[in-house]
């Protein structure tokens, strides 16, 4: 359902993840060190755009990369591990070197990121593919220095995505896709939540009903953004609403999960009045982070 830099953005959300950047001849390259409280190890991971990248800057990233010496630019953001994947507490320090700590629900002891050694493992997320035999070349080289490579191309993403399925249908007029459906959907990825968002789920050639349907179908819950522009269109919105009403009937279930935006109770009464028995999030009030916190527990649970 995601695009390889959904992926990148959310992979290894059990750990805490120090956003650098890698320099990388005359460009850098977005990447991040990884820190695994739980396996005691750390890692790295970045992404290379390009679709035209050859092997031999991929040979020429991982020569000058040596682990624990090669100096990275810190981008002054850290992402710490996911709540409900990591059963504990963090805290950083940053005023010398960064430093995150966390420690266990009654463990007494705290585990630094100075503690933790390298695992020596390396994830490169690509745009551009390469041939089997010349990632076999690059994981070759990368032994010869100590790294163990993992190369994950846009081949990579297209086989993660026929497996996975949305946990969650996203309807939205378009017009709200930038304010709420966008941020949306990223934030619930990231929480390892897949969903079914236009953007991550369609792709040329795809017969655009099917699809639509099939997501409403096998989603376990529908977000609803209800918002002027949702309530005035009576095209795919009006369609998508009336699909997953029926599902809620025919299938005895609360599906249906809202998000209110600048809309009122009467506007809301005068499209469906059985939305108003549904309790929705508002997200003037309450904002992206929270709102999307909520949606996640409810999708979940």
């Amino acid at each position: 359902m995601a695009t390889l830099r959904q992926y990148f953005d959310t992979d290894f959300s059990h750990t805490a993840r120090l956003h650098v950047s890698l320099p990388s001849g005359e460009e850098t390259i977005e990447a991040s060190v990884f820190y695994d409280f739980s396996g005691y190890s750390a890692f790295i991971a970045c992404y290379v755009p390009g679709k035209e990248r050859e092997l031999g800057f991929y040979l020429r990233l991982i020569q000058q990369l040596e682990f624990g010496r090669t100096r990275l630019h810190l981008s002054g953001k850290i992402t710490l591990p996911s709540a409900r994947q990591f059963v504990g507490h963090i805290e950083v320090n940053n005023k010398e070197d960064i430093e995150i700590r966390a420690q266990f629900l009654a463990d007494p002891d705290w585990v630094s990121t100075k503690d933790i050694r390298s695992s020596g493992r390396f994830f490169i997320y690509s745009e551009s593919d390469l041939l089997e035999g010349e990632v076999r070349i690059l994981k070759e080289e990368g032994h010869k220095i100590g790294q163990d490579i993992q190369f994950r191309s846009m081949r990579h993403a297209m086989a993660r995505a026929k497996i996975e399925t949305p946990l969650a249908f996203i309807s939205h007029d378009s017009r709200d896709k930038e304010a709420i459906a966008r941020p949306v959907a990223i934030n619930l990825q990231k929480m390892m939540c897949p969903v079914w968002y236009d953007e991550f789920s369609l792709k040329v050639g795809d017969r655009l009903r099917e699809s639509i349907e099939k997501g409403l179908k096998e989603c376990k819950k529908c977000i609803l953004v209800l918002s002027p522009n949702f309530l005035s269109n009576n095209g795919w919105t009006k369609t998508e609403f009336n699909s997953i009403f029926t599902r809620e009937i025919l299938e005895e279930q609360r599906l249906i999960l809202p998000i209110w935006h600048n809309v009122t109770r009467e506007a809301v009464y005068a499209y469906s009045p059985s939305l108003l028995n549904v309790v929705g999030l508002n997200w003037a009030q309450i904002g992206e982070e929270e709102v999307c916190r909520r949606l996640y527990q409810a999708i979940m649970q």
